[in-house]
């Protein structure tokens, strides 16, 4: 099970951490979206998380990673880590039961999760060229453009839904702040329910290879794009982020940042799921709140291109009725008033 040019890897990991060489019980996990072969083994009777990392990410990535999950794990927000080499490419953490995870309670773990999150210490680097996180569209330069010449050329939408995907991009684009003081160590990678596990006690967030110096604002929004299902519930969940109610700046940077992330995952899952070519508009959007519902509890697998092309959709949806209501240009005004 173990890819026999592992082998020796692994072993040395083992005995590092627990000064064996053998564990007792193994057996391949294949729940989440992840390049990575992820394993369940027991070692001295005690269950752990082995992880190979196989995508060839360059050594400072990994290294970045190690580090930011670490400090995640030391804060109690990640699984302990038992092992990490970088060079070997090895991850050994505890292992997690998993449990169902309550939306409603999520709606109030996870913004604490995340004040906790953000008050680390600054994570290394600000990683303009990963294009893991929604803020990833406000970043000017080469690979934004590549990006979206990409999409363009691809004619995936009808000319009116892209031609107004991208009018509300410059909108949006024009006024966000950036480089401030909400810049923080953030994880990036949340719009997984996957990578938010409840032990039935506590919330543990895993898959660090996004974790980065960030917005804070783009983990608050792709949670609350899964768990918050109307304005009370929002506000609940800021409520529980910022320890107050939040302020009218505050639910306008919120709400933007929320349109970035439809915008984000409307381009990526799209062009993913396309092959580049149109996508079939005849079939009916599902509501954005019942897709996120179903993300949430497991009932969708976005691993099929068709999966990939319906959430695109969904977003994309999502934005075009935001993008048209009052709040939008209210929530422009705003956040450009503050910065002006």
């Amino acid at each position: 099970m173990i890819p026999p040019e592992k082998s020796t890897a692994v072993t040395r990991g083992l005995r590092e951490a627990f000064g064996v060489t053998e564990f007792e019980d193994i057996g391949m996990l294949t729940k989440g979206r992840t390049s990575s072969l992820v394993f369940r083994i027991v070692v001295r009777g005690s269950p752990f998380l082995l992880k190979i990392i196989v995508r060839p990410y360059p050594v400072d990535i990994l290294t970045r990673l190690f580090t930011c999950m670490k400090a995640g794990a030391e804060a109690g927000l990640a699984p302990h880590v038992w092992y990490g080499n970088v060079e070997d490419r090895i991850l050994i953490t505890d292992f997690v039961e998993e449990l169902p995870f309550p939306a409603a309670e999520a709606l109030v773990r996870i913004p604490t999760a995340l004040r906790t999150l953000h008050a680390l210490p600054p994570f290394p680097g600000v990683a303009n060229h990963l294009n893991t996180s929604c803020m990833f569209l406000m970043h000017k330069g080469t690979a934004l453009d590549g990006f979206i010449q990409s999409f363009r050329a691809a004619n995936v939408l009808p000319k009116d839904h892209s031609e107004e995907l991208f009018a509300r991009h410059a909108q949006v684009a024009a006024v966000y702040p950036h480089h401030d003081p909400d810049m923080v160590s953030s994880h990036n990678d949340l719009f997984k329910p996957d990578n938010m596990i409840f032990d039935g006690n506590r919330l543990w967030l895993v898959d660090w290879e996004a974790a980065f110096l960030n917005d804070r604002y783009a983990d608050l929004a792709v949670v609350a794009n899964l768990v918050a299902t109307n304005d009370s519930e929002e506000r609940v969940y800021l409520q529980e982020y910022f320890g107050q109610e939040p302020d009218e700046y505050q639910l306008a940077r919120f709400f933007l940042m929320q349109q970035i992330a439809h915008m984000f995952y409307a381009m990526a899952f799209l062009l993913a799921g396309s092959s580049g070519k149109p996508v079939d508009q005849s079939e009916n959007v599902a509501d954005s709140r019942d897709f996120h519902r179903r993300l949430w509890e497991g009932d969708v697998n976005l691993a099929d291109n068709h999966s990939k092309v319906l959430y695109g959709r969904v977003h994309l949806e999502q934005l075009l009725q935001n993008a048209r209501q009052a709040r939008f240009n209210e929530a422009l005004k705003i956040v450009s008033d503050r910065h002006a």
